[in-house]
């Protein structure tokens, strides 16, 4: 039987089925059969289903361009500013590219054409096999395919160039092969419009073998250029490979089977067995295993599972047998996110670019005015035939001259950097974090979560009167259900696994970073640090002696109070990460100044600071507070970045020049930062700053390898060195030297993938 709403085949004994109009329908799951009871036509027309099923497919794609990435559109087609093949967005595991495949075809389909024209126009003279008439006549019409068909993208780009008022390196290609293919045909058909000067070998002077030489090596350039840059997305393929195809779901019935992962709802039972992939983000209800995660965290051991604990879709289970509740799929899961994320950094535009882009917006231009005089000057001052040689060198200037290299410099890098970094565990949002955190010189960095593991464990409530410590410690769960903070969930997870009743809070706030408010029990509590007990009023100080006595040990200590009068303390300890104290050598070493900010009290920031050999300390600081301290530490003309998991920390990390956030912790943080460490591993601050250096330093050497190759070829082409050693630029060589400049950009950029 197929399930009508979602095409799947599901067999008669299936639980999920429905009655309707005399028929009977099955059904894969109960979502879809809801989905059938609350519109039942809209899954039996027929002309109706394949609108529902569209509904249910992928967006389309979306393409745009490596060297402007604000173009976009739903089809194929070329870049209306530099001419470029459009790509997808989202790159997908075919590699089926339908430019590459069309300039294949025409390439190959006219290259015996152009080796005959390009034979004959350089022996067929000395070999005497038809005269030069006839000879001419010959090498049109095989030219005629060469440029009218395989040369066609060429000249429509070139045409849309100078409607969109966007001279690019298709303007050049177009306008040179024109002039000398126009020019010969002309000279073909009407050889009396010419002077006397002009005749070489006895026919006036033709240049069908420039203008196919010209068209053949552009193919070739563009075929290079393509196959290359379809490994800069080589990164983004692998990752989406590491996405299983089907998941084994448990039905309601007990029964199982396997079906394709798109049709994993939220709330699915899966069962993940040894040696496979999870499937998608979910958390563990039975069993125990390890997972490793290195393909998406770089980590290199494998993590324990029980259940109660998150897995990440595409880690592969190396043991044991798990069941897992989906709760994450789709696009939601991280393995779809950090997808986004690298495609999303992939496509954005280097500060860097600027330059290039402002360069090469006014080149063009410019290289049309100097094969305008090329051709002026060796017209009138030349050797003869003088207007041959000047509209030789004229083309020559026009083909040799590239700026598609110029824009190219910096994209290909970012992609490439990008990709690797997304296999080392690092994301960039954007290409200007690549380039500003090679500058960095200060970091701050939160404690909860960042130097530590951000999975607190509750150590004792202490009484601050006759009222038990249980109570104590139902009271602060119960008011801190409502709140995020890792200290917040110890609190709470000690207090259920005590077997404690937790009452419903009201009229809950949050977000001041120094604690949290609301209504238990028809009592106004709050549980923060002192800050907090100072601004309503409490009097801490009663405590002051225990409080400090815990914190000296690393342990956080938050008070509770309620209706303004103190009942206790609750301590928390959050033990240091194992790659923290390394991580924290490696900044120092590399001239990075650490700072810790931290809305713990000062004592137990202390206590870490000092196990980790950092200097500077910030204690009970609010969220306004680090935003203060990243503005303080600007105005002195340091460059910073700032170190986060939480929500406390958003606004810091949105004002830091460089904002990293750890994997770990919360969707707001990640959204405010330009870095993200998958893993939550400060070492990968290291290597993000490595990557940073690697790149801006590729990106240099594309950007002065294209100003060169043009200050040098440009001036060659127009034939400068003739009056001194009588050498002159082939039109066919410009053409081979343009078409290698731009690969050159992109193979140098792809080096990348190996120099880190």
């Amino acid at each position: 039987m197929t399930d009508p709403v979602c095409g799947m085949h599901v067999t008669k004994d299936s639980p999920n089925h429905l009655e309707h109009a005399g028929r009977h329908f099955h059904f894969c799951s109960t979502k879809c059969l809801e989905k059938f009871k609350h519109d039942p036509e809209k899954f039996i027309a027929p002309q109706r289903k394949d609108e529902a099923t569209s509904q249910e497919a992928a967006p389309g794609t979306i393409y745009t361009c490596p060297m402007h990435p604000e173009i976009r559109q739903d089809h194929p087609g070329s870049c209306p500013k530099c001419g470029m093949a459009l790509e997808p967005l989202m790159p997908t595991l075919e590699d089926d590219n339908p430019e590459l495949k069309d300039f294949s075809r025409r390439f190959w389909w006219t290259l015996p054409f152009t080796v005959v024209v390009t034979v004959l126009a350089m022996f067929g003279p000395q070999l005497g096999w038809f005269s030069m008439a006839t000879q001419t006549w010959i090498e049109l019409v095989l030219s005629i395919p060469v440029v009218l068909w395989a040369g066609q993208p060429f000249f429509i780009r070139g045409w849309q160039s100078v409607i969109n008022r966007s001279p690019n390196m298709w303007t050049l290609i177009g306008l040179g092969t024109a002039a000398a293919f126009i020019y010969s045909v002309v000279a073909t058909v009407t050889p009396e419009v010419f002077p006397e000067t002009f005749m070489s070998m006895g026919r006036i002077a033709v240049y069908f073998e420039a203008a196919v030489v010209i068209i053949s090596l552009t193919l070739f350039g563009q075929m290079l250029e393509l196959r290359a840059r379809s490994q800069t997305s080589a990164a983004i393929k692998s990752l989406l490979g590491l996405a299983p195809k089907t998941a084994r779901r448990i039905n309601a019935d007990g029964t199982e089977e396997d079906i394709p992962l798109a049709h994993v709802h939220e709330g699915d039972r899966l069962r993940v067995r040894p040696g496979e992939k999870v499937p998608v983000d979910g958390m563990v209800e039975e069993g125990a295993s390890s997972l490793d995660e290195s393909m998406l965290t770089g980590e290199p051991l494998p993590v324990s599972k029980r259940p109660g604990d998150k897995v990440i879709g595409a880690t592969m289970n190396t043991s044991g047998a798990l069941v897992i509740r989906a709760e994450k799929v789709g696009s939601a899961t991280v393995l779809s996110q950090i997808v986004q994320l690298v495609a999303q950094a992939q496509r954005s535009r280097a500060p860097m670019q600027r330059m290039a882009d402002q360069v090469a917006g006014y080149f063009v231009m410019a290289v049309v005015a100097i094969a305008i005089l090329t051709l002026i000057v060796w017209g009138l001052v030349g050797p003869q035939p003088s207007w041959v040689y000047g509209l030789i060198n004229a083309v020559a200037v026009l083909i040799i001259a590239c700026p598609c290299a110029l824009g190219l410099a910096t994209p290909m890098s970012i992609m490439v950097a990008t990709g690797r970094g997304a296999t080392q565990g690092v994301l960039f949002r954007d290409a200007a974090a690549i380039e500003n955190l090679r500058k960095v010189d200060t970091l701050i960095v939160d404690k909860t979560g960042t130097l530590t593991e951000g999975r607190p464990a509750f150590e004792q409530a202490v009484p601050a009167g006759d009222l038990p410590a249980d109570e104590v410690l139902r009271l602060a769960a119960s008011l801190d259900q409502g709140s995020e903070h890792p200290l917040a969930d110890a609190i709470v997870d000690a207090a259920r696994g005590r077997g404690l009743r937790l009452s419903a809070v009201n009229d809950f706030e949050s977000g001041s970073g120094i604690g949290v408010r609301g209504k238990v029990d028809g009592k106004r509590l709050i549980l923060g640090n002192t800050a907090l007990m100072d601004q309503e009023g409490v009097d801490a100080g009663v405590m002051a002696d225990t409080a400090e006595s815990l914190r000296t040990q690393g342990a956080s200590v938050m008070y509770l109070a309620a209706d303004s009068r103190l009942l206790g303390l609750l301590a928390v300890s959050d033990p240091i990460k194992q790659s923290t104290p390394e991580a924290v050598r490696e900044l120092q070493n590399a001239g990075i100044r650490v700072i810790m900010a931290t809305g713990d009290g000062v004592a137990t920031a202390n206590a870490v600071a000092q196990q980790l050999g950092i200097d500077e300390v910030h204690g009970e600081v609010k969220p306004a507070d680090k935003l203060e301290l990243v503005s303080k530490l600007q105005t002195q003309g340091r460059i910073v970045a700032m170190a986060g998991d939480g929500i406390n920390d958003a606004p810091a990390l949105a004002k830091a020049d460089v904002g990293i956030a750890m994997g770990t912790g919360t969707d707001v943080a990640m959204n405010s930062a330009q870095v993200t460490l998958v893993k939550g591993d400060l070492r990968g601050i290291s290597i993000a700053r490595h990557l940073s250096e690697k790149t801006i330093g590729n990106m240099k050497q594309n950007l002065g390898f294209a100003f060169i190759y043009n200050a040098l070829g440009v001036p060659l082409a127009a034939g400068v060195l003739y009056p001194f050693v009588g050498l002159l630029l082939s039109p066919m060589f410009a053409a081979l030297a343009m078409s290698l400049s731009s690969a050159s950009v992109v193979f140098n950029a792809l080096r990348l993938r190996k120099s880190v």
